[in-house]
């Protein structure tokens, strides 16, 4: 951890009464410092915190903002809930990897996109449901997949729904 990475983190814990409430804003510290929590970056968030690896792997593993491998420019969070599945999520991984050889996993080739399946992003009432870099993108079907992967791929940023 370089010096400037860790009076950042050290800043974050101070200004909470409890230090390991910081837990979630250092991870996304390091996590916006490493590119994703990396091995490294769990075990320098545990001694941060004075708390064991397994408590920080338990919140990463919870939240679905914490990457565990590298990931696209734009990272794909589609929501594979029942909700969602009812309303077509199939169908629209299938679409995603067939037009925009787009699988779970790491970043496509050009390092535009990565796409991951998520077991829920809170919005039943809108599915399907994807989430773009923090915005949510509503009622998704394969041809307004397109046009926002189109327009991601041309330059523009995300505007879905800002959560």
């Amino acid at each position: 951890m370089t010096e400037a990475l860790r009076e950042r983190c050290e800043a974050i814990k101070a200004t909470y009464p409890e230090a390991q409430s910081a837990l979630i804003p250092i991870l996304h510290a390091l996590q916006d410092s490493y590119g994703y929590v990396t091995p490294q970056a769990v075990e320098e968030a545990a001694e941060l915190m004075a708390m064991t690896t397994a408590e920080v792997e338990g919140v990463v593993s919870f939240y679905t903002l914490f990457h565990r491998k590298a990931t696209g420019r734009y990272h794909i969070q589609v929501c594979d809930n029942l909700a969602c599945q009812l309303r077509g999520t199939d169908e629209l991984l299938a679409h995603l990897k067939e037009k925009w050889q787009l699988e779970p996993g790491g970043p496509s080739p050009d390092g535009i996109f990565s796409l991951e399946r998520v077991e829920c992003l809170a919005a039943c009432g809108y599915a399907p449901v994807a989430q773009v870099n923090l915005r949510y993108y509503y009622h998704l079907t394969p041809e307004k997949a397109d046009q926002v992967l189109s327009g991601l791929a041309d330059g523009e940023e995300a505007r879905g729904e800002r959560i």
